[in-house]
């Protein structure tokens, strides 16, 4: 990655108060084409209000959203989409009665991103043969074989990665993950920290990963962004995170070890 490369999204002194509630204080991050950034942080330290704001979901109360060069401030979720952010969310949202596939094809639909082919020069220029079409893309996720099954007859599990497939389905630049594996195995989990930076690497995604599975996270980031009570309490390499202070305070506590050598060569 290059240092001079523009960010794919920068926000600036974001803010967002419920009423009195501040439950994002003042956050500012860039995060730059090609990185794989963790998101940690105790309950209610603001982490998926802070998702909320940088994916339009939540107008942020004050602080701007930058998206290459272009100000998103106050833009509705599909003018973010449009400008290359998908994400999920901590509950799958899928559509249930509709098969696997057919999930996958509304999110190829969405924002009007639909698979076209051009007489003179063939297939969409420029997207990645992995997402041209639904089943590229349930093979790329591993649910080829639940194809023809409807949503809801898929384990919780499989379901994860299904919304994956859709937020992947619209071809974004930067994927935002809100604690996909949440209520997963141990197995699971290391299966799908693997399939992120997989996806990361191959798709030559920007990946933001929210996830209370912090061991997990800290083993496949390359930075880390520190939440507490809204605040933004540190932003560096997960060796130096697990070392500071104030973090070991506030979240991560005496008994969290720093990654072992075979950890930051995987995050290497």
């Amino acid at each position: 990655m290059s240092e001079q490369a523009t960010p794919l999204l920068e926000a600036h002194n974001v803010t967002v108060r419920f009423g009195g509630l501040v439950a994002v204080d003042a956050v500012s991050a860039s995060f730059a084409p090609g990185e794989l950034v963790g998101i940690i942080g105790p309950n209610g330290a603001g982490k998926t209000t802070f998702f909320n704001a940088i994916s339009g979901v939540l107008v942020p109360t004050s602080g701007r959203l930058v998206s290459n060069g272009r100000n998103l401030t106050g833009r509705g979720p599909h003018r973010f989409a449009a400008h290359g952010v998908a994400r999920t969310f901590q509950t799958p949202r899928v559509f249930p009665d509709m098969t696997v596939t057919a999930n996958i094809e509304f999110g190829l639909k969405f924002a009007g991103r639909r698979r076209r082919k051009y007489v003179f020069w063939g297939d969409e220029v420029g997207v990645p043969w992995a997402l041209r079409d639904a089943m590229s893309i349930l093979q790329l996720i591993g649910l080829s074989a639940q194809a023809d099954l409807p949503a809801a007859a898929i384990t919780p599990s499989q379901q994860r990665l299904l919304e994956i497939g859709m937020a992947l389905a619209t071809r974004p630049k930067l994927l935002l993950l809100d604690e996909v594996a949440a209520g997963l195995t141990e197995a699971e989990i290391e299966e799908m920290a693997r399939l992120i930076r997989r996806l990361r690497d191959e798709l030559d995604l920007t990946v933001i990963w929210i996830e209370h599975a912090v061991t997990t996270l800290l083993r496949h980031v390359e930075r880390v962004i520190v939440l507490h009570q809204g605040r933004k309490i540190a932003d560096d390499t997960p060796r130096n995170v697990v070392r500071n202070p104030e973090v070991i305070e506030a979240y991560l506590g005496d008994e969290m070890a720093e990654p072992s050598t075979e950890d930051e060569e995987v995050a290497a």
